[in-house]
């Protein structure tokens, strides 16, 4: 994995994954977590930028990602 394109801190996952319960977490799980969720906004990105451009802007508005979730 290239650190270069890593954006989330792997602290942020550790807390992510002990809010959500788990007592322990390993490197592997914080990592694991980092490449899941920046390939999953990175997929909500594009389609909010698509839905932008439909609309004729340039600018990506809450709105935008809200309908690229669902």
């Amino acid at each position: 994995m290239n650190k270069d394109k890593n954006l989330l801190a792997l602290a942020a996952m550790e807390k992510l994954l002990k809010k959500s319960g788990a007592p322990r977490v390993s490197e592997d799980a914080k990592e694991m977590m980092r490449v899941v969720l920046e390939d999953y906004a990175e997929e909500i990105g594009e389609k909010a930028a698509r839905i932008a451009q439909h609309s004729g802007r340039k600018t990506v508005k809450a709105g935008d990602i809200k309908l690229a979730v669902k």
